[in-house]
Parts: C-alpha cells; sequence; structure tokens
C-alpha cells in the first residue's frame, strides 16, 4: 500500500487580500472619524501602503484593515506591517504579505515532527513547502493536530492530503 501524505504551505489568497483591502477603503471613505485626515489604503507595486495625516489615525487603518482580513479567514501571521513613517506632512505605514516557508522554518517544522510526532512519518522539505507521508493515516492526522497546538510566527495551511 502507498504511503499517505500531505502538504504544509503557507500560503494567502491574493484575492481575498484584495477583497479585504477594498472593504478597509470603503470603510474609511464613510467613517466619519476618517474624514478629512487624508486616509488612503492602496496597493503600492506589491505592497500594501496606508497614509493618514496622523500616526493614531494610520494606525487605526491599519486595524481596520486587520480585522477585514480576519473576516476573510487570512491569518495575521502573513501580514507583515512596518512602523509609521512621516513622510512631509503624511505618515505611512507599508505592508506586504508573507508567503511560503522559509528554509529555516521548515527544518524546525521537520524537527518537530520528528521528535514529537510519531514513528515512522517522514517530514521532507520541497522548496517553500514541507511534504509528510506515512503508512497510516491516523498518524498524519495526529501531525496536524500537534502542529495545530503550536504557535509558529508563520502562517501555515495543510493541503493535497491523500
Amino acid at each position: 500500500m502507498a504511503d499517505s501524505s500531505f502538504d504544509i504551505v503557507s500560503k494567502v489568497e491574493r484575492q481575498e487580500v484584495d477583497n479585504a483591502l477594498n472593504q478597509t477603503a470603503k470603510e474609511i471613505s464613510q467613517r466619519y472619524d476618517f474624514k478629512g485626515v487624508g486616509a488612503s489604503i492602496s496597493w503600492s507595486g506589491e505592497k500594501i501602503l496606508m497614509e493618514a495625516n496622523s500616526e493614531d489615525r494610520v494606525k487605526a487603518v491599519l486595524d481596520v484593515f486587520q480585522s477585514k482580513l480576519i473576516k476573510r479567514g487570512i491569518s495575521l501571521k502573513a501580514l507583515d506591517a512596518g512602523e509609521p513613517q512621516l513622510s512631509g506632512k503624511e505618515y505611512k505605514i507599508f505592508a506586504s504579505i508573507e508567503e511560503g516557508i522559509s528554509q529555516d522554518n521548515a527544518k524546525k517544522v521537520a524537527k518537530i515532527i520528528r521528535d514529537e510526532g510519531p514513528k515512522g512519518v517522514k517530514a521532507q522539505v520541497q522548496g517553500e513547502e514541507l511534504r509528510v507521508s506515512s503508512k497510516s493515516r491516523d498518524d498524519l492526522q495526529t501531525v496536524i493536530a500537534l502542529l495545530k497546538g503550536k504557535d509558529f510566527d508563520f502562517a501555515l495551511q495543510f493541503v493535497n492530503y491523500r
């Protein structure tokens, strides 16, 4: 019998991020506390740019954006937001969406699976993802439960379960 397997990835649906950004922009344009402060949010290349005329207002824009991401099922661990920076008379925050599991993080996850997971479970790093395989599907379920219980500083999704 062939081994069962699944992949551990860290991916973000770009369309969902775009939807959250558009919802945030709409809410900013309608809310009374954002009137006349020059608050905006938009794509700037691959980064997300948030602007306002005060540090508190630009942090409020970030807060609204984060709540929209959560509602759309995107982990905030994938959002890498910088500190507010003064640029002329405007405060700006640049944020980026982190995707893929770095080699170091993949090795950490593989080590946890080896050390704490059931025997006979193999984990291999394949580019920016991790393939976990075993003869027993129950062992794979145990590994998924183990990893969901851990707190990583990056988002994990489990895909291609077969």
